[in-house]
């Protein structure tokens, strides 16, 4: 994906306020649909109107990057100067500065004005992300969040924001990885993997991320779904052509068509090249989660097969 930011290796990368990369951005009348409402369907979201000339402005400012910066990537800082973005700030009713709105899933659902001291804005971002400060997981959803919507760079972000608070953070290491794979940059993923430390190197989450650079690599391998699908359709038993097409499903993420075709050839010929159907079932299943639907369905009809 072109213009995607990952940190190098796994250590984070940062901007020169201190900030971590994208969780505190400038933001114009343009871009706000972007950097604010989808934004916001991934994290909490706080839009900060200033001007150059408002002097609680500059104060308060860099009270909010602190606590953005300690939230661990639960929430976003995005500053709109009012004076060279006048629509947006007028559409809102935004009549003095400063004036803090926070967004979530796409809408604004709180506010407040004027330079509130440290306390009062952690309990603010807590009424909305109550695991923002506690060392709960609310940063993780919200990576997760933004990786499952596609957005990459938010996602990058998140993970990088929780890395900067935690090096040996496994789920934040390997949640760049899984960025990563999704944007395409395998080599770069399979780097970041061999940076793990050997003690991290056996946990389920470099288990599932290194399960899903290697469905990654199979898949780009697979080939287009059509002509594979020609293949099956015109000799049911081809169980290599439909091995490849389920490969390939997997990867444009029709998981409930990957695993129906996985099925057949389990129930035509369960041995077939070493049982390498029910291998890859296990592999999707590993990649996708136990809560996945396609996931669940899979293992209920996979069951009496196994038995039979």
């Amino acid at each position: 994906m072109a213009g995607l930011e990952i940190p190098g290796g796994t250590a984070p990368s940062t901007a020169s306020s201190g900030a971590s990369s994208n969780l505190i951005k400038d933001t114009t009348t343009a871009a706000f649909m972007t950097d604010v409402v989808e934004a916001s369907k991934s994290a909490l979201v706080l839009v900060d109107f200033w001007a150059p000339w408002c002097g609680p402005c500059r104060q308060l400012t860099p009270t909010l990057e602190k606590v953005v910066n300690a939230a661990g990537g639960a929430v976003r800082l995005v500053k709109m100067d009012i004076d060279t973005n006048p629509e947006i700030p007028g559409q809102m009713g935004v009549q003095s500065i400063p004036a803090v709105f926070a967004f979530k899933d796409g809408r604004p659902v709180d506010g407040f004005q004027g330079a509130l001291p440290e306390s009062e804005i952690k309990t603010f971002i807590e009424k909305h992300a109550p695991d923002a400060f506690t060392g709960g997981d609310g940063g993780l959803e919200a990576a997760n969040a933004a990786l499952d919507a596609g957005d990459l760079q938010g996602a990058a972000d998140l993970f990088s924001a929780m890395l900067a608070q935690d090096t040996d953070d496994i789920d934040a290491r390997t949640g760049l990885v899984r960025v990563c794979v999704k944007s395409g940059d395998l080599d770069q993923a399979e780097t970041m993997l061999a940076d793990i430390p050997i003690d991290q190197a056996m946990s389920p989450a470099v288990a599932a991320a290194r399960a899903m650079l290697d469905l990654a690599r199979q898949s780009a391998a697979a080939g287009e779904t059509a002509p594979l699908l020609a293949k099956v359709e015109a000799d049911p038993n081809d169980h290599q052509a439909r091995y490849d097409l389920a490969i390939a499903l997997g990867a444009a993420d029709d998981r409930e068509e990957a695993v129906d075709h996985l099925l057949e050839i389990f129930a035509r010929d369960r041995a077939w090249n070493e049982q390498a159907a029910h291998v890859q079932l296990m592999k999707f299943f590993e990649v996708w989660g136990p809560t996945d639907p396609a996931v669940k369905a899979g293992r209920r009809r996979l069951s009496p097969l196994l038995f039979s």
